[in-house]
């Protein structure tokens, strides 16, 4: 079994892996986090969503490398960053992680672009750190009701029993391949986008002590990313929203937030799921290179 500090199967080209250690007398409430590095030129800041990891961004950082200095961060608990007993999962707690990256390594001119749990984070950060947050491209943000259950019955059954008082934290740690699989593929247009070495990637950080407490801890604070959507409007930097045609989001999701950030621009990708960064990574980068 992988123990805290087990390291990643994947290994992305042209990238470093780096830690941020807590804050001083704050070491039981925040822990290591850990981010990669790659490229050069101005900062961007790549934030994953619900049970992933930097390595989410596999197929995005080589291209966009040549312009940017690129960070993906592995939000406090997940990926390979430290899991802390009783931690908060909760938006403001995984906000603060992000902060603690842009601040601890003072960052400016950032672009933050998230996908899913991390396009929300990407806009509360941005609202709380305006003056080092040049643009925030938002992908896919999960904040509507239902979220990942929408992606098929056998999600919706294992996240309504991971959030189960009793047994949804033996629920939480068993997670078989295929299962796994399957959900993930619920959030693509192009299964074959989801690589196997990428699934087993997932499994082994999993598989590290107390990660299950951590994928409960995050399910059970979902309603706070649709709260966090009151934050969007005092974002004071140029937003682009994106979302995947065939996205968990509805229509009308998208159009609330359209209603909500009236100046953002809006790109809808066709056949696209939501994990865009997975299968359409060549989309992300044109957008990106086109303002660096």
């Amino acid at each position: 079994m992988p123990s805290q500090d087990a390291r990643p199967t994947i290994h992305i080209p042209g990238t470093t892996s780096h830690t941020i250690t807590p804050r001083a007398g704050r070491a039981d409430r925040e822990g290591t986090l850990r981010y990669l590095k790659a490229g050069s030129g101005a900062p961007l800041v790549l934030l994953h969503t619900v049970r992933t990891q930097a390595e989410h961004f596999r197929h995005l950082i080589p291209l966009v490398a040549d312009h940017y200095t690129v960070y993906a961060l592995d939000l406090p608990g997940m990926g390979y960053s430290e899991i802390v007993p009783g931690a908060s999962y909760a938006e403001p707690a995984m906000r603060a992680g992000v902060e603690r990256l842009l601040t601890e390594l003072d960052l400016h001119d950032v672009t933050l672009v998230g996908e899913s749990m991390g396009a929300v984070l990407a806009l509360t950060a941005a609202v709380d750190l305006p003056e080092r947050v040049r643009r925030v491209v938002a992908v896919n943000a999960y904040d509507f009701r239902g979220g990942i259950a929408r992606s098929s019955l056998l999600a919706r059954v294992v996240v309504s029993g991971v959030l189960l008082p009793g047994v949804g934290p033996v629920i939480a740690g068993v997670e078989p391949k295929p299962a796994l699989r399957k959900i993930f593929q619920g959030g693509l247009g192009d299964t074959s986008a989801l690589r196997e070495d990428y699934v087993d990637e997932l499994l082994q950080v999993g598989r590290r002590p107390h990660y299950p407490s951590v994928a409960r801890g995050v399910y059970q604070a979902l309603p706070s990313l649709i709260a966090a959507r009151s934050r969007y409007p005092e974002v004071k930097a140029p937003i682009h929203l994106v979302y995947g045609e065939k996205d968990w989001s509805r229509p009308s999701d998208r159009e609330a937030n359209k209603k909500l950030l009236a100046a953002a621009d809006f790109t809808q990708v066709p056949k696209a799921g939501h994990f865009i960064a997975l299968e359409r990574p060549d989309v992300l980068a044109d957008m990106l290179n086109a303002v660096a």
